[in-house]
């Protein structure tokens, strides 16, 4: 009101669809849209997936029913006493452990025909598989019941989360077949993660776009200026600024 500008109310799960779409003055790469695009929000407070069938239009389709992906990283890695955020240090650590599935944890939600997730049973179970035992702030090996390294621990549920990811997403690329993705959210920082996308894709003959820069990940405000340009074309302003809300989980749709 002072400074007498129009206001623009964005959620800022849009911005993740918009993210692989930012540009900038050193010559980021133009993308052109092809619509519709199946989307994916992975990030510590969302999971879903997003028909973005045009501009500033959007179906949900699936959405965790509990803890979102990165929630369960941050969590885990919490119970491993990796610290906050969990997500990178998880990256690393599987990573030394060469990426692959020691411990065998559960796959939430396979068997079921939607496109929801869930995590919190999966995070469960990792917490009861680890009380048995005592994990020293090495890494090393436990030192009671059995011996354990934290690496093959963080690779082991790390590929339980992407597993169940990508078997979802594959699930929704046949029920929707739609085969152009676009995934976005701060756990896509992940590039295994992402060599898992390309992987998916390619076996359908099909692509995926991500943020092309790691920052793009997570919540930022480019992405959220991308969304005010298009709403601001449409003439999408705020009329009521004093009604206006922050609401911390705003669906997308």
């Amino acid at each position: 009101k002072k400074y007498n500008k129009k206001l623009i109310s964005v959620n800022h799960l849009e911005g993740h669809l918009y993210s692989p779409f930012v540009q900038n003055s050193r010559g980021n790469p133009k993308i052109d849209f092809k619509f519709p695009y199946l989307g994916l929000i992975i990030s510590g407070g969302h999971t879903e997936f997003v028909i973005f069938k045009n501009h500033l239009e959007y179906e949900v389709i699936g959405s965790t029913l509990d803890d979102a992906a990165g929630e369960a990283l941050d969590k885990t890695a919490k119970l491993l006493g990796l610290g906050y955020p969990g997500g990178p240090v998880i990256e690393r650590l599987a990573k030394e452990a060469g990426n692959k599935d020691f411990h065998n944890f559960p796959r939430p939600m396979l068997k079921s025909n939607d496109l929801n997730f869930s995590f919190s049973g999966l995070k469960t179970s990792f917490y009861y598989f680890l009380r048995p035992c005592v994990i020293p702030s090495d890494g090393a090996k436990a030192t009671e019941s059995r011996n354990l390294d934290i690496r093959q621990l963080a690779s082991s549920f790390q590929e339980a989360v992407f597993d169940t990811l990508i078997k979802k997403t594959e699930r929704a690329i046949k029920q929707t077949e739609i085969k152009r993705l676009i995934v976005g959210g701060g756990v896509i920082a992940n590039l295994y993660l992402r060599k898992l996308f390309r992987d998916l894709v390619k076996r359908h003959n099909g692509s995926v776009l991500f943020p092309s820069y790691k920052y793009l990940t997570g919540d930022n405000a480019a992405m959220i200026g991308v969304i005010a340009g298009f709403k601001a074309e449409k003439g999408l302003f705020v009329k009521n600024i004093d009604g206006l809300d922050r609401i911390p989980r705003f669906n997308i749709s």
